[in-house]
């Protein structure tokens, strides 16, 4: 039980941390400029996004989560498994975001759900 909501945590929160930062980004617009001058500035508006700030807690979560999930299994279970992350994106940005997702990019969502079966039957 304590694997499985661990599992929860690292992925869900993980993703949703991802999606969430990756909001912030999108609404400051197109990163062109690569100067010390331009990167300050991006970090300054970044940081003046909530949705920067929720996707940092998020994924702080789901770090700790995952070292709390290592010191209990092997990293043969661990690791494998945290790959539904790529499936709560798929559905995430299916769903949340609004994205387009191949019929290929889910036919892929279907093998990590099959492996990630195997990797947890195992």
């Amino acid at each position: 039980m304590r694997n499985t909501i661990l599992v929860f945590l690292v992925t869900v929160a993980g993703t949703l941390g991802e999606m969430s930062v990756g909001r912030a980004m999108k609404d400051i617009g197109e990163v062109t400029r690569f100067t010390p001058r331009a990167i300050f500035r991006v970090v300054l508006q970044s940081m003046a996004r909530p949705f920067m700030w929720l996707g940092l807690l998020l994924m702080a979560v789901a770090f700790f989560s995952l070292l709390l999930l290592l010191s209990w299994e092997n990293v043969s279970f661990a690791v494998p498994v945290t790959a539904l992350s790529y499936v709560i994106a798929a559905v995430g940005a299916k769903f949340l975001l609004r994205e387009e997702v191949s019929g290929l990019r889910w036919l892929g969502v279907g093998m990590v759900v099959v492996g990630v079966s195997l990797v947890w039957a195992g």
